[in-house]
């Protein structure tokens, strides 16, 4: 990763950090103040990767992916987990069962 790179990955991580808006000029504004260059176009394109975006959730939730909302029915009960196990599996068999259906595969 350059510096530039990193130098705005740091100013939108200040700029959520201080509950302000991510916008490009913010980010150049923080890197100029840090004497490292950046162009415009890349700060403009990383303030419109994160808008609409919690960054602060964003780095709460790092590596969690799926695993957390698993664990949480457990905590409840099994039983949800379990039922939305089953639905899931039965709309994988009738994705396949719907390419039957047209009457020829893949290798025929």
């Amino acid at each position: 990763m350059s510096a530039a790179e990193l130098a705005s990955t740091y100013a939108a991580l200040i700029l959520a950090d201080d509950g302000l808006e991510i916008a490009g000029d913010k980010i150049i504004a923080l890197t100029s103040a840090a004497n490292v260059e950046v162009e415009a176009i890349w700060a403009t394109l990383l303030a419109k990767a994160l808008e609409g975006k919690d960054v602060k959730d964003l780095l709460s939730n790092v590596g969690s992916g799926s695993g957390a909302a698993a664990a949480a029915p457990v905590a409840g009960g099994a039983a949800p987990a379990a039922a939305a196990e089953e639905k899931k599996e039965e709309k994988v068999e009738e994705k396949e069962e719907s390419d039957d259906d047209m009457g020829f595969g893949l290798f025929d």
